[in-house]
């Protein structure tokens, strides 16, 4: 929620705006070794900044992929999502993004052992 607001000293009536979000339950992240942590939308936000760097992407647009994933996140119901979810749902709201995008993200997210692995994913993503 978006509020505009003045300064309450009688001398200044600077205005702002102020940005209100609902808090939401709390979800945590089981990581690949097992380990929990809490979901952050900031890393998430961190991670799509980083794939999208240069590109012409909005923040706007990432905030709205960051969102999307919290909204299907939060409808399965449960306390706990494998990481790997995440980075899945991630990856597909790139592909139809961006695919500089989607590759700088999946050659972070699936570690490509070599060239030759980085190549499929590429031709893959040619064939479509």
């Amino acid at each position: 929620m978006r509020r505009r607001r003045e300064c309450l000293d009688p001398r200044c009536k600077h205005r702002f705006t102020t940005y209100e979000r609902q808090e939401s339950p709390r979800l945590y992240v089981v990581k690949k070794d097992g380990r929990r942590e809490q979901y952050s939308r900031e890393k998430v936000l961190s991670g799509l900044r980083k794939a999208c760097e240069k590109r012409p992407i909005s923040e706007s647009r990432m905030e709205a992929v960051a969102a999307d994933l919290e909204r299907a996140l939060f409808a399965r119901g449960e306390s706990e999502v494998p990481a790997a979810l995440i980075g899945e749902k991630l990856m597909d709201a790139l592909k139809s993004l961006d695919p500089v995008a989607y590759i700088r993200f999946a050659s972070v997210y699936r570690s490509f052992r070599d060239i030759e692995s980085f190549r499929e994913e590429l031709a893959a993503l040619l064939a479509k």
